[in-house]
């Protein structure tokens, strides 16, 4: 009967140890306060103007490097020479996978600063369609009235990747308006 109850202690013993030992494991693994992310798939919902370029989402698990393309067909400049044509400028922003998701973005342009922006997004994830729209409806207060020369955009409604192909059109956006115009 001693032996008996010999191994139920040495079992009781080794569970408790155990589950001590799991419990000290699992203790600093959590909070008691959620804390939203800011990802691609969280965004942070704060606005912001003119900063430097972000990098946060290009080259990352399969994502390319955002790019731009003209909808228009104008020419471009061999480089962004500050002296802008006013007019229209039609683009398109391209990001995530293999450029997947994209942005177009209607610019219009006077005396050097933007006076209407418009951006309509186009994605097959929901998830991307919700910063898109957050984006569109949120970039116009951060640029319209601004001049075209250096501007740039970071995290605009916690959208980083859309932010991103949104610079490349502005970069874009720059070389066809420094463009030589035939007559």
């Amino acid at each position: 009967m001693a032996t008996s109850r010999s191994r139920g202690l040495v079992t009781a013993s080794a569970t408790l140890a155990t589950l001590v030992a799991v419990g000290s494991l699992l203790g600093g693994c959590g909070s008691q306060q959620a804390k939203p992310m800011d990802d691609e798939f969280a965004g942070s919902g704060a606005e912001s103007s003119s900063a430097p370029e972000s990098t946060e989402g290009s080259g990352g698990a399969g994502e390319g490097k955002p790019t731009a393309v003209s909808r228009d067909g104008l020419p471009t400049a061999p480089a962004d020479t500050g002296n802008y044509h006013d007019g229209t400028y039609a683009l398109t922003g391209k990001y995530g996978r293999e450029g997947a998701d994209t942005i177009d973005v209607d610019l219009d342009l006077s005396g050097g600063q933007v006076s209407r922006i418009q951006v309509q997004g186009h994605s097959d994830s929901p998830i991307s369609r919700g910063h898109m729209e957050r984006f569109a409806r949120a970039v116009p207060g951060v640029v319209q009235g601004r001049p075209l020369k250096d501007l740039k955009v970071e995290k605009v409604a916690g959208a980083s990747w859309t932010s991103d192909a949104f610079n490349k059109a502005l970069d874009l956006a720059r070389l066809e308006a420094s463009a030589e115009r035939s007559s």
